[in-house]
Formats: structure tokens, sequence, C-alpha cells
């Protein structure tokens, strides 16, 4: 076997290439042309085929897709991992030499199917998920270019101090845009006013085919339909945190979910000194961002949850309290699809009284059949 590093950048590749000895083989820098890409790999796994193929380590990054597929269109095995943190003496040479012997190294441990050491491998999304992410974040996208938009709007009502003559207290309804429409303005001003209301209505219109074919989505996923009994979990919060966990088994329980979407607090342990340090932020940002607005909801909707937070509150402050309440709905999501169980509200001894009854229910239906 041999194994391959890769650092992966927009317009060129490096390349590593060991054998089973840890010795290196090949090192060069490809450019991600076809022309000159195919010609390369053809060499790679002619060269790999006494060896008995390649297994190559790849960090994840957001144009990764077409590699992936070419690499597996020439039979090459490839790990995604996470990136490692910034070095001081960082070169495209050290990168992809330094993902080649961690391949090499832990090659034993992925043979067996352990856990690798100083690596945490990222497994590719399914073409499902994939397109769900694609959707959610164009949906996102398009909220805050609206934002952006409104708020380029109220700087221009704003900068001619006619914000006191709005018929309505915001500006996102039809007598507000009427009156935008007949606003009195310099040339310049009544030109970009223009030009903004266009948009608006562009962005309005995009953003209700997104919201349509989101609903589309979540209505034939179990995953979010399960998540969207949470309070606060609409079509798409729900649809946002499915397509962003994958195989609900690839976690052994609760609290490695939580760990996984960066919401268990970091440490610096040395000698007799140990320091918590903050969460380590090291999942998505966008299912963060989804369960810190859940939180809001589930805390006025669940009165057990609420006393739960309070009791934190006094003794750590509103924001630690929050961010307890975030990583207690990521085990609590855990077990939601882990069992297939609706979000129940009244702690943990309401849950499994719903979760014993559901079981029994599955097992006389499973008998009847």
């Amino acid at each position: 076997m041999l194994y391959l590093g890769i650092d992966q950048h927009a317009n060129q590749l490096t390349i590593d290439l060991g054998n089973e000895m840890g010795d290196l083989v090949l090192h060069r820098q490809v450019k991600t042309r076809s022309d000159f890409l195919r010609p390369f790999l053809d060499e790679v796994t002619k060269l790999a085929a006494p060896h008995g193929g390649i297994l190559a380590c790849v960090e994840v990054c957001g144009f990764n897709h077409y590699l992936l597929k070419m690499l597996e269109k020439y039979g090459i095995r490839v790990i995604m991992v996470q990136p490692s943190g910034r070095r001081k003496n960082k070169t495209d040479r050290r990168d992809a030499r330094a993902l080649r012997e961690t391949l090499w190294l832990n090659r034993n441990r992925l043979e067996e199917g352990k856990r690798p050491a100083e690596m945490r491998i990222v497994r590719p999304a399914s073409e499902t998920d994939a397109a769900e992410r694609q959707l959610t974040t164009l949906q996102t996208r398009l909220t805050r270019h609206r934002t952006r938009t409104l708020n380029k709007i109220q700087t221009i009502v704003r900068k001619h101090n006619l914000q006191h003559e709005r018929p309505t207290k915001g500006i996102q309804t039809k007598k507000a845009r009427q009156w935008l429409e007949s606003l009195s303005l310099p040339e310049m001003d009544r030109f970009e006013l223009d030009i903004l209301l266009q948009q608006w209505i562009q962005v309005d219109q995009h953003l209700d085919q997104v919201k349509r074919k989101v609903q589309e989505r979540r209505n034939v996923n179990e995953k979010a339909a399960l998540l969207a009994s949470l309070p606060g979990m609409g079509a798409f919060n729900s649809l946002s945190v499915a397509c962003r966990l994958g195989d609900i088994d690839d976690f052994p329980r609760g609290s490695s979910l939580a760990n996984f979407l960066g919401l268990t607090p970091g440490s610096r342990n040395s000698g007799e000194t140990y320091t918590c340090l903050r969460i380590t932020k090291a999942g998505s940002g966008h299912v963060r961002y989804v369960l810190g607005q859940v939180t809001l909801h589930v805390l006025r909707q669940d009165a057990w949850m609420r006393q739960w937070y309070q009791k934190i509150k006094r003794r750590r402050g509103s924001k630690i309290a929050r961010v307890a309440v975030m990583r207690r709905l990521a085990t609590i999501i855990w077990a939601m699809l882990k069992h297939g169980m609706p979000y129940v509200k009244g702690g943990p001894e309401k849950f499994r009284e719903a979760l014993a009854n559901h079981q029994q229910l599955s097992a006389a239906t499973g008998g009847a059949q």
C-alpha cells in the first residue's frame, strides 16, 4: 500500500507519496486543470499497482467535491480530516508531508477500524445531505442579502431624517414600500433607492422559491420531521440540523454529538494546574446558531428545562447557562434520533416513560405483524 498526502488549493495540489516503510516515493506539485491532473493520476495509479493501491489523506475544504470524485474514479481510497492548527513554519510541502506521515502512522488502526490518533476524520456527506446543506446555506445567504439591502434603504431614509414620516413602524410593509417609492429625494439618492427596492423585490421572490423547496425537502426527511417537534424548530431549522449531523449511529452517546458540535469545554492541563477553557466550537457553527435560537423557545415552553437553566444561571451566569442548555439539547437530539422519538417536555423521567411506552407499542406492533 502507498500512502498519499494532498495539500489542496484552488489552482494546484501538493502531492507527497510514501511507501509501506514510510519512505518518500514521490513529491510533486500538480496544477488542478484536468489536462495536468489526469495524466498525473494515471502515472500514480500505475506506480501503485504492484503495492496494492493507494490510501490518500486530504483536509476538508469548500472545494473537495471534484477531487474526491476524481480520486474515487481512479480507485484511490480517501480519508478526509479536519485541518490541523496553523504551524509557525507552514508550507504546502510540509502540510502534504504531515498528512502523509500521519496517515502512515495510523495505517494499522485504520485497517482495524479503530479511531486514529491525532486525526479527526470527516465522513463526506451523502448526496441528499449535501444538497440540503447547499439549500439551507442558500436561504441563509439570501436572508443576509435582504438584511443588507434593507439596512442600505434605512441609511438613505435617515440621511434625510425622513424616518419620522414613515407610515408604519417598520419598512417591511406594503404601505412603507409605497411610501419609499414615492419619496422625493436628490437624484443620486433616488437612483440608488430605486435599485435597492428592485433588489428587495427580487430577493423576496428568490426566498419564496427557496422556502418552498426547503418545505418540500423537510416533508420527506424523517430526521427533520422528528427534530421539528422541538420548540422553535421550523422547516428551515430542522432541515438545517438534520442534514449536518449525518448518521446518528456514528455517535455512541449523546455527549459524543455535543463534542462533535463543539459544545464541550476545552482544557489545558499541566502538572497540578487544570484550566477549563471555553467551548471548542469545533463543529458546525450553523447548527450551534440554530440551537442558540431554539434554546429561547425551549426555555419558554418547557418548565423543567427552565428550572434547570435557572439553577445554573444563579451559579455561573446567564451566558454559561444558555450554553449548558444548548449542550443538553444536543444530547436530547441524539436520543430523539437514536430512538425515533419526538421531543418530550418535562425532563429525563418523562422522556424515559415516553420511550418505554414507545418501545412497548413498537414491540406489540411487530408481534402483530
